[in-house]
């Protein structure tokens, strides 16, 4: 598979197979998951951004136990919407997953806006007392939750209107 839009992610996914959010971050890869209809995301880990090859294990690992379908990756956009060095990381990083171990190159992967996503789950975090040692531990993983379900309420309305 190759690097698609949303618009045609659910023609290539098999009934009930879920979709992995990643955040790949500089240090830490936040990754989510969603439910099998495809409606919500959870977090599930932050993965240290260590060497490739531990990475592309344990993401393999997670796609075989998870029955994940596909991959909705955040691209880090500047606020003018173009493409600095962390959206041509995150590409390489794409990259890399294409060159993984099966099933990993056989899974489509869609590149979702995540222009401040990062801030908006720390915003939310903050305003739940959410101190600052559990923050820096769980705002990856949160914020690829919320690159995920962003994607995921775009293909509900994707599905809405072809009603």
């Amino acid at each position: 598979m190759a690097i698609c839009n949303l618009s045609d992610l659910p023609a290539l996914l098999k009934p009930n197979q879920c979709l992995l959010g990643l955040d790949p971050g500089k240090k830490t890869i936040g990754i989510a998951i969603a439910d099998p209809q495809r409606s919500v995301a959870s977090p599930l880990k932050g993965l240290a951004h260590t060497k490739l090859t531990a990475v592309l294990g344990a993401l393999t690992d997670i796609v075989k136990d998870r029955n994940i379908g596909g991959i909705i990756m955040g691209l880090p956009k500047n606020m003018d919407g173009s493409e600095g060095s962390s959206a041509q990381a995150a590409r390489s990083f794409a990259a890399n997953l294409r060159k993984g171990e099966a099933p990993l190159p056989d899974l489509p992967i869609v590149f979702w806006d995540e222009r401040l996503s990062t801030a908006a789950v720390e915003r939310f975090m903050i305003e739940e007392n959410t101190s600052r040692k559990r923050r820096s531990k769980t705002v990856d993983k949160a914020a690829a939750a919320y690159i995920l379900q962003g994607a995921l309420d775009a293909l509900k309305n994707l599905d809405r209107e072809k009603e």
